[in-house]
């Protein structure tokens, strides 16, 4: 009984073992492109400074879409999109930069790879142990009943 219960076990474990890639897949591109808009999107009192003026993180999100979908597929990764559309105006050259409710001000491509290392660095799924052996520790599989 106590070595049908372990088999049982095992071969449950083994089967939540293997779907442990698919859970834990990287995120696409895109994925964290739409990630990082978020981000900015729900950062709790901050400003986005655009060209000298403020908006709030709805308004900056709203702007980085519109300057993505006029980008006609041209950004392809969270890297372009931090270069070509989140770290400055086209129109006039200068940086964005995000004032946190602290008040501490940084630009908006300092901001948004910090928090691309931070997606990166979640996605990246741990190493799993493969169940140790206990071959050689003396006993058996069989319970003895």
């Amino acid at each position: 009984m106590k070595t049908t219960t372990i088999s049982m076990f095992m071969t449950a474990l083994l089967s939540l073992l293997a779907w442990l890639p698919v859970l834990a897949a990287p995120l696409s591109e895109q994925q964290k492109i739409d990630a990082l808009i978020h981000s900015v999107e729900v950062l709790p009192g901050a400003q986005f400074i655009r060209n000298g003026s403020s908006y709030d993180g709805r308004a900056a999100a709203d702007h980085l879409r519109l300057k993505l979908r006029n980008s006609h597929g041209r950004v392809n990764t969270a890297e372009q999109f931090i270069t070509y559309i989140a770290s400055g105006s086209s129109w006039s050259g200068k940086p964005y930069q995000i004032r946190f409710a602290d008040g501490r001000t940084v630009t908006s491509a300092e901001y948004f790879h910090a928090e691309l290392k931070k997606l990166e660095t979640a996605a990246k799924p741990a190493p799993v142990d493969a169940p140790k052996s206990r071959a050689g520790s003396g006993t058996s599989g069989a319970s003895g009943a």
